[in-house]
């Protein structure tokens, strides 16, 4: 009898009806983002639903005919497959490389040391997936995330300072305005410059196109076109073989079609953008964050009452923001959320104080 098992605790079977609960789930995650997908990020994906399949069938030959009624599974992993159903994107994969990170097999006797190492590597494999959306989010939607801070924090710095002075509501509410249009402008301005010296730096910087025509007419013992590849950043062993590859390939076929051998790593204008759509952006991305401070006074609130509205309406934008570049930068939301609140507040704080003690000094 010393080799039977002793029969599990209720508290046990409750753990492992957990457990069995989240795995369920967690593969209809995977699966969801599954949908969404196509190529290599729909296999792996597909691969991680297969174990977490496994990890249930390990939790399920443990309870036997102990399973019991079907079970939710974590509040978490839930939500996070109803905004995979949703959405799909990288904010869930943000998400869910954190929750496989946080697995709790680490420390459970009963789950094998496999399991533990699984859930760790799927956090390693949701990284990579995470950070692939990251890499082809467009900088459009991360200036919308920034340029909607810039506007929330530095209008209502500017709101509350001059309305600490004691001025007219009307001259809080034309200050802001102002304000607006000026950040918007200077925004606006500062992208368009940004992107249109960029774009002039990498036209600068791409290989003359007729360069290739002097190609077949070069030396290939004295092979200078490994010079150009030097130049580029090669060392003299990869510049002469890249050479050579390139003279292989004129000598192998028609020269005059062998347009673009001084290879380029692709035109980038597009990675780059355009400068008026980036300028339009860039405004409209302050002005909304800006206008957030200025609504009170439109709506003719005055006085602390307005400095409350103003703050309560910008302290939820600058959680959301602060939420979003924790996503984007794969940290935790709730800690990025409440630094973004800290920074912006602080900030507001700092020109309150100064307007009420110009306003008390008469200035």
């Amino acid at each position: 009898m010393s080799g039977v098992a002793p029969a599990p605790t209720e508290r046990q079977l409750r753990r492992w009806r957990g457990y069995l609960a989240d795995e369920r789930v967690e593969a209809s995650l995977y699966l969801q983002l599954a949908e969404r997908k196509t190529g290599e990020e729909r296999e792996i994906l597909l691969g991680l639903a297969d174990a977490e399949k496994r990890h249930e069938a390990h939790w399920l030959e443990l309870l036997g005919d102990r399973v019991g009624r079907p079970r939710a599974g974590s509040l978490r992993t839930r939500l996070l497959v109803l905004l995979a159903q949703r959405f799909g994107s990288v904010f869930v994969l943000a998400l869910a490389q954190r929750a496989e990170a946080r697995s709790p097999y680490d420390d459970d006797a009963d789950a094998t040391d496999q399991m533990a190492a699984d859930e760790r590597i799927h956090g390693e494999v949701l990284r990579g997936l995470a950070a692939r959306g990251r890499e082809r989010l467009s900088g459009t939607f991360r200036a919308a995330v920034f340029g909607a801070n810039d506007g929330l924090v530095s209008n209502l710095a500017l709101v509350l300072g001059v309305g600490a002075t004691g001025v007219d509501p009307k001259t809080v509410l034309f200050t802001g305005v102002a304000g607006l249009l000026a950040g918007a402008l200077s925004m606006g301005a500062g992208e368009f410059v940004s992107v249109r010296s960029q774009r002039e730096l990498l036209a600068a910087s791409h290989p003359d196109p007729e360069a290739d025509a002097a190609l077949p007419h070069l030396d290939v013992d004295a092979n200078e076109l490994a010079l150009v590849y030097r130049a580029r950043g090669e060392t003299p062993d990869e510049a002469a073989e890249h050479a050579r590859r390139t003279f292989a390939r004129l000598a192998a076929a028609d020269p005059a079609l062998a347009t673009g051998s001084i290879e380029t790593v692709g035109d980038q204008h597009e990675a780059v953008g355009s400068p008026w759509r980036a300028a339009t952006s860039s405004f409209l991305f302050f002005a909304s964050g800006a206008i957030i401070p200025v609504l009170p006074y439109l709506f003719g609130a005055t006085g602390l009452l307005a400095v409350v509205i103003a703050a309560v309406l910008v302290g939820v934008a600058l959680l959301g923001t602060g939420a979003v570049v924790g996503l984007l930068s794969g940290a935790s939301p709730l800690l990025r959320a409440l630094r973004q609140l800290g920074i912006g507040f602080g900030a507001a704080a700092a020109t309150y104080l100064l307007g009420l003690l110009f306003g008390a000094a008469g200035i």
